[in-house]
């Protein structure tokens, strides 16, 4: 006989599965998301059952404790509906998600559809509300201003003979790295060529150290940073060292560095600022630096070398300061905000 009179349970009808998902409205921490669903038994569906995960990546250790895998049990509410708060989604990461409607029962359990197709998404930037949480923290902790004059960068002797040979003398932008927070809207995006401007405590100079090569150009900071240039205010972060960076974008006003960092990044006074500030004292420019961060400053257009100097340094090269690809240390409570990761 009939197999739901066998065991004396009406069959109910199953419930309808979840298609056509469309992903909206996605943040660094939160996304929208819709479908499509038959509307047959419709009325039965008390919940949604979300199951989200990391996209894996190919090259992860397959031997470390995998992300758990992540369902969310939310309340059948109208579509589109908001995920956020329900994990610490990261910024910039790619995601898979599936759906099933469920239906609870008076004993408490589910009834569940099948699952959805996978879906695939990536997470957005920090935005300038989060930029601007992040500049805040950085500021409590910037310290004391100190004078400065020149820009400097360090590379290797064979960088400048190259700059020379085949760009005509001019430095030119590239592509910034993936260092700093992970959520950065400049990293991977915004062109430019970094600058130090950190000097030392007891003789106002640059240090005689560098990381990035015996090589530096110097360069005198009112060629760089005037009243023609915007000042942006682009991360902060550390590497599980006591010591924290602050990056800044210089960009000359109107330039497409500056029109790239309008959008998306908090933009600072240069005349007043806890980081990095141009004053003119007297008919000449003063320029002074934050004490207690360590400034690595984006210019975002061509630099030519004949403007400045380019002489061999006396100090050492300490590869331990480099930040090149480095990653930020997320336990941090300094320069970290609450967020995704």
């Amino acid at each position: 006989g009939n197999k739901s009179q066998d065991s004396g349970i009406a069959e109910m009808e199953e419930l309808p599965v979840p298609h056509n998902i469309k992903i909206s409205n996605i943040t660094c921490d939160s996304f929208k998301i819709s479908w499509d669903m038959d509307s047959k038994s419709k009325e039965r569906i008390t919940h949604y059952f979300i199951d989200l995960n990391k996209k894996e990546n190919k090259n992860s250790n397959k031997f470390k404790h995998k992300d758990v895998p992540t369902k969310l049990v939310a309340k059948a509410v109208p579509l589109p509906m908001t995920v956020r708060g329900h994990w610490f989604l990261s910024p910039r990461t790619e995601y898979t998600v599936a759906v099933q409607t469920a239906s609870k029962q008076v004993d408490g359990d589910y009834v569940v559809s099948e699952w959805s197709e996978i879906i695939e998404f990536c997470t957005a930037d920090y935005s300038k509300v989060h930029l601007t949480q992040l500049l805040e923290k950085a500021e409590v902790i910037a310290g004391r201003m100190l004078k400065l004059s020149v820009f400097y960068r360090n590379q290797h002797k064979e960088y400048f003979d190259y700059i020379r040979e085949h760009h005509g003398n001019a430095m030119q932008p590239s592509v910034k790295d993936n260092s700093g927070s992970h959520g950065s809207p400049i990293s991977g995006k915004l062109e430019g060529i970094f600058f130090s401007c950190n000097t030392e405590f007891n003789t106002g100079k640059p240090p005689q150290d560098s990381p990035y090569g015996r090589y530096r150009f110097e360069i005198a900071a009112e060629k760089l940073f005037n009243p023609n240039t915007n000042l942006y205010f682009g991360d902060f972060y550390c590497m599980y060292t006591a010591y924290h960076y602050v990056i800044l974008v210089i960009a000359p006003v109107g330039s497409p560095g500056d029109e790239f960092c309008k959008l998306r990044l908090p933009q600072l006074n240069i005349k007043d600022n806890k980081f990095l500030t141009c004053n003119e004292e007297d008919g000449v420019m003063v320029y002074h630096h934050a004490q207690d961060v360590i400034l690595e400053v984006i210019y975002t257009d061509p630099v030519d070398l004949s403007l400045g100097t380019v002489a061999e340094i006396t100090g050492h090269q300490l590869m331990s300061l480099s930040t090149a690809n480095a990653k930020k240390d997320p336990s941090c409570k300094t320069c970290n905000i609450s967020v995704g990761r």
